[in-house]
């Protein structure tokens, strides 16, 4: 499977989340509760993933994802099936220096009884031919959701998280997945963690992995805490240039980020140059649907730094929050401007 989509120019795929049918969780609301129970959610969660799956098809999406229909949170879900961590003993922790939120507590060894995802990625994997990709948390972003009281160090948390992360990225390999994507907005923050030990433990968790592999470090959904953090960031968003230089040496394939309407300069993208790029073209912090030219101008402008066979034009980040009709929109804009782009490299 590994080169099924290398084939072709600037395929597009998406950060991770895209809406949820109204059937199944509240429309535009993070952490929503589900709708059903049982087998009915059970059900209900496949029939959304194959509505999702439909969507970026009909969008004329080239790597396809599960839209994290199968997840409340992208974070929190994976933890939920892991040992050592209790949800009911809860704890105020800052979340990424912006926002406060009530979080579970490590009360012991972390481990993974039985896999996560992988049922979710098998049954996606059966509906399609289609290269996948799959979305997982990052060490440094489940530690930092969450309250440690047994290792009491975030890198030893880290170290173990990234053990059991392995260990499911195998499982997700061998169920026919392509691409394992990490999210690390944590990256974007945590800037001496990450290079004493984020990008050390990220490595820990594709130890051995033949698939391709990503990072996906962005700014953050679409929501109100986000969007004021961004705006005391001042006009250049540098922070992507703290990791970079550690993350172009790394072993992971592709580095997916946010660049749509984001005040990141572009000519960052030098300092990760000879890897693989996800370049954000899409931006989730609005219901402006993108004209097929804004996104064509954003890939126009990382082409300057980035090899037009290593470009993969992407959303800045999930759109859970957007409606799926605004994501509809989206999705088809980001297809419709990567052939603009096409079109003019194949001249």
């Amino acid at each position: 499977m590994k080169n099924s989509f290398k084939n072709k120019l600037l395929p597009t795929s998406t950060a991770g989340s895209l809406p949820k049918p109204s059937w199944l969780a509240e429309p535009e609301t993070l952490w929503s509760p589900w709708k059903l129970q049982d087998e009915q959610l059970i059900e209900g969660k496949q029939d959304a993933l194959r509505v999702s799956l439909h969507e970026q098809q009909l969008a004329g999406i080239d790597i396809v994802s599960d839209g994290e229909q199968t997840r409340q949170h992208f974070v929190t879900t994976f933890i939920e099936h892991l040992n050592g961590v209790d949800f009911s003993k809860r704890e105020t922790v800052r979340i990424r220096n912006r926002y406060d939120a009530s979080v579970p507590t490590v009360v012991g060894a972390v481990s993974r009884q039985k896999p996560v995802f992988v049922e979710d990625a098998r049954f996606l994997r059966q509906q399609t031919d289609q290269p996948i990709k799959w979305a997982l948390p990052g060490p440094m972003t489940m530690i930092d959701t969450l309250y440690d009281a047994h290792y009491k160090s975030r890198e030893k948390l880290a170290w173990e998280f990234a053990k059991i992360l392995n260990q499911e990225a195998k499982e997700l390999e061998a169920a026919g997945v392509d691409i394992i994507q990490f999210d690390e907005p944590a990256f974007n923050v945590f800037f001496d963690e990450v290079n004493e030990w984020g990008i050390a433990t990220l490595e820990r968790a594709i130890e051995g992995l033949k698939c391709e592999t990503a990072v996906h470090i962005c700014y953050g959904y679409g929501i109100k805490a986000n969007t004021d953090w961004k705006k005391t960031l001042g006009s250049e968003w540098r922070q992507y240039e703290e990791a970079f230089p550690k993350l172009q040496q790394s072993s992971i394939d592709i580095i997916s980020l946010e660049c749509h309407n984001s005040h990141v300069p572009m000519d960052l993208l030098e300092l990760i140059r000879g890897k693989k790029v996800m370049v954000g073209a899409i931006d989730v912090a609005t219901n402006t649907i993108e004209t097929p030219e804004e996104v064509a101008s954003t890939l126009r402008a990382a082409l300057q730094f980035v090899d037009a066979d290593k470009l993969y034009p992407c959303t800045n980040c999930g759109m859970t929050p957007l409606s799926r009709e605004v994501a509809r929109g989206k999705l088809k804009a980001l297809s419709a401007g990567a052939e603009i782009i096409r079109k003019e490299l194949s001249r």
